[in-house]
């Protein structure tokens, strides 16, 4: 008896270790790559030994949106099988794409509405200490170190600037609907406060196209969610008289417009790239042509680096390991199958978010499918390990309630 006890107490307390620690991933990463991938290290260890695994691996069968990103790892996984990619490369963006196949054991987590709450909570947490310390370093509060990347001109903190101004972008909206959730009116004061400082930060501090895309998206989206059309028109009355300000004003959002407008007149697609706007536009021309020579079966997971030098060679192009659009790479991996599964996972995350439990979780979950089509839009988001960690995070957190709610 003192056995079986003792055996019951391990399995509760590994799974309550593997619950806190897929919670703690959401302070984690904004803040630290290292930090993620040893909780999760705990998560998968402690999912291996706490057993119950037809309760564990049922979700990834019932739950339709878990499914869909499943069959697209299948499909990646599938792609490793044929085509020529340079030696390793399969392997490694195989690996990059693991965080699709961890959403349902993720989502394990977060069965419960407290871990969900828990879990938005500690990603509010890492979110806003990364945005106080970005508008600390600009004023001067913190100065420059060798555990910050930025200076006072660029307060980046953690990341780098893009990843950081799709952070800030993502976090204005979560304090938004955090406001709106508040229950005490100094919580709708602190959580307002740090939604304003959030577009204060990529408008005025942090320069960066991406970024001021998602945020205008992720506003127009908000508008629409709390007052619909009426909202929308409001929304994008402010946007404009906001970029008209800025972009009369000298600062960071002026000269990275101009810098564009500068780059895209002075590229031509009959010569090599020189900037970085001319390099991008060069990317997807190159990559389309990949995409038409082989629509169907692509060039294998992790084929598009030696497929891309094959086709530049001797033309003076820059090399590039990504296209810096995830719909264009997983097309060049998987063909039309693979941009399929990806459109079909994200066609499903937006067509059941009206089906979660709270306005907090269908509205981040909305704001989770714009922010991932924009940003796969303008770069490979899933090979990055923060992007595409932050996707399936977010993914088996608010979809997970799908089943709580049957």
């Amino acid at each position: 008896m003192t056995g079986t006890t003792a055996l019951q107490r391990f399995g509760t307390g590994t799974v309550t270790l593997g619950r806190w620690s897929t919670i703690a991933i959401g302070a984690s990463i904004p803040v630290s790559i290292a930090l993620d991938n040893v909780l999760l290290a705990v998560v998968l260890l402690t999912w291996l030994v706490s057993a119950q695994y037809r309760a564990k691996l049922m979700p990834g069968w019932t739950n339709p949106v878990y499914r869909a990103a499943l069959l697209l790892f299948v499909l990646l996984l599938a792609g490793t099988l044929h085509g020529n990619p340079a030696p390793g490369d399969a392997k490694l963006y195989l690996l990059k794409y693991l965080d699709l196949a961890l959403i349902p054991l993720l989502g394990w987590a977060f069965i419960s509405a407290s871990s969900r709450e828990q879990g938005l909570r500690m990603l509010a947490g890492g979110l806003a200490l990364v945005l106080l310390i970005s508008c600390a370093m600009k004023i001067g509060l913190v100065p420059s170190n060798p555990w910050l990347r930025g200076t006072a001109d660029s307060p980046v903190v953690f990341k780098l600037r893009l990843t950081q101004n799709i952070l800030t972008a993502f976090s204005g909206f979560l304090f938004a609907w955090l406001c709106c959730s508040a229950q005490s009116r100094a919580g709708k004061i602190g959580w307002g406060m740090l939604g304003a400082l959030a577009v204060a930060n990529i408008m005025l501090m942090v320069e960066g196209a991406t970024g001021y895309v998602l945020l205008i998206a992720l506003v127009l989206l908000f508008a629409w969610q709390r007052a619909r059309f009426r909202g929308i028109a409001i929304a994008i009355l402010t946007a404009l008289l906001i970029v008209t300000a800025l972009s009369a004003i000298p600062g960071p959002f002026q000269t990275r417009v101009k810098e564009i407008i500068q780059e895209l007149r002075s590229e031509r697609a009959d010569r090599p790239a020189s900037t970085s706007t001319g390099y991008r536009m060069e990317f997807y021309r190159n990559t389309l042509t990949l995409i038409q020579k082989q629509p169907v079966m692509g060039y294998g997971t992790g084929g598009f680096p030696a497929a891309y030098a094959e086709l530049i060679k001797d033309s003076g192009q820059q090399l590039s390991r990504n296209p810096h659009n995830e719909f264009m790479m997983i097309t060049v991996q998987t063909g039309v199958a693979g941009l399929a599964a990806l459109l079909w996972l994200l066609w499903q995350q937006w067509r059941l978010a009206p089906l979660l439990p709270t306005p907090i979780e269908r509205g981040l979950a909305q704001g989770l499918v714009v922010m991932m089509g924009i940003i796969c839009m303008l770069n490979s988001a899933l090979l990055d390990h923060t992007e595409g960690l932050l996707y399936a995070w977010l993914t088996a957190l608010l979809y997970a309630g799908l089943k709580s709610r049957e």
